[in-house]
């Protein structure tokens, strides 16, 4: 079996990547890298292109076009070896229902072949916390337990790289923290681990972070990152007339978002000397506690949501 690349710290390097669905561009010139012990994390709406992208990475899609590597190994040509080193959680749980805990792992170790695996069961089942759960039939979990059965299951093989496709979609904020406790341990060992995410106050715990929409990556980097490129200001009022003083904002030409957070205001716009010139009247009549802030990761997206939306509108025009 061809290996992985020893040594290196380049885990996921590809360029190009274009895939097709009839005549759905489900990706568009997908180009990213990303290093051992990240955690990588894949943002964007529903239908955007993430678990395609991810999919592609793992050896389960060819893509139509492009070229890379996922642990040293080609995309195209060695993805049987890709898959053995990959551990990959899908969206739904997908694992038997009839079985118990301990047999669902006993099985994926089979599929494996995986050396010592009644010890690494009874590891697994120790490391995740799910001994005392391990005779119970895997239907009967909640959605927290089912997602440490399906990370214990991914991490049988032990793999170098971990692809999780909207891991915690309906678990509970505590199931979530422990399990994003979980992967800032595994990426501490070197393992990496890529992820894809509604969540901001996810987002804001990755290392990295790519955005996708239609198809298209539209930014990666650090959250800092991000935030900084795209220049927006943000200001945040409070006041006891949130609801008139909103509509009031959002007929302003250079506010651009207007959302509600708790008792305030978070108003955004792209151009930070218009936004203040604008509100400046607004801010100059009495009763309201006014403040600048920093935008925060939803408005970044929202605002390049808005621009690809803008972009593709002008583009159908022409």
């Amino acid at each position: 079996m061809t290996q992985a690349v020893a040594g290196s710290d380049v885990v996921i390097d590809v360029r190009g990547l274009n895939k097709h669905f009839g005549p759905n561009h489900a990706v568009k010139d997908l180009t990213l890298t990303v290093h051992r012990g990240e955690i990588f994390g894949f943002l964007g709406p529903n239908g955007s292109g993430k678990t395609t992208s991810i999919r592609m990475l793992c050896g389960l899609l060819t893509p139509d076009s492009g070229e890379g590597t996922c642990l040293g190994l080609d995309i195209v040509r060695n993805t049987r070896e890709i898959k053995r080193q990959v551990g990959y959680m899908t969206q739904r749980f997908s694992f038997w229902e009839d079985l118990t805990v301990r047999e669902n792992l006993h099985f994926v170790a089979r599929m494996y072949a995986i050396d010592r695996s009644t010890e690494r069961v009874e590891e697994a089942l120790d490391h995740l916390g799910l001994k005392a759960s391990a005779d119970k039939l895997a239907g009967a979990l909640s959605g927290g337990w089912k997602q440490r059965l399906a990370l214990a299951a991914c991490l049988l093989h032990e793999p170098l790289l971990l692809l999780l496709d909207e891991p915690t979609a309906g678990v509970d904020p505590k199931a979530r923290r422990d399990f994003w406790d979980e992967l800032h341990t595994l990426a501490a060992r070197g393992i990496t681990v890529l992820v894809s995410t509604h969540y901001m106050d996810e987002a804001e715990r990755c290392h990295k972070l790519a955005y996708i929409l239609y198809g298209r990556l539209l930014a990666q980097g650090t959250a800092k990152e991000i935030i900084a490129t795209q220049t927006l200001a943000t200001w945040a009022v409070t006041s006891e007339d949130l609801s008139t003083l909103a509509e009031r904002l959002r007929g302003l030409p250079s506010v651009e978002q207007v959302a509600v957070f708790g008792t305030a205001l978070h108003i955004t716009g792209p151009d930070a000397t218009r936004l203040e010139a604008d509100l400046a009247p607004i801010r100059a009549e009495p009763g309201r506690r006014w403040e600048r802030i920093e935008p925060g990761l939803e408005d970044v997206f929202i605002h390049l949501m808005r621009k690809a939306n803008a972009q593709t509108a002008t583009t159908a025009d022409t």
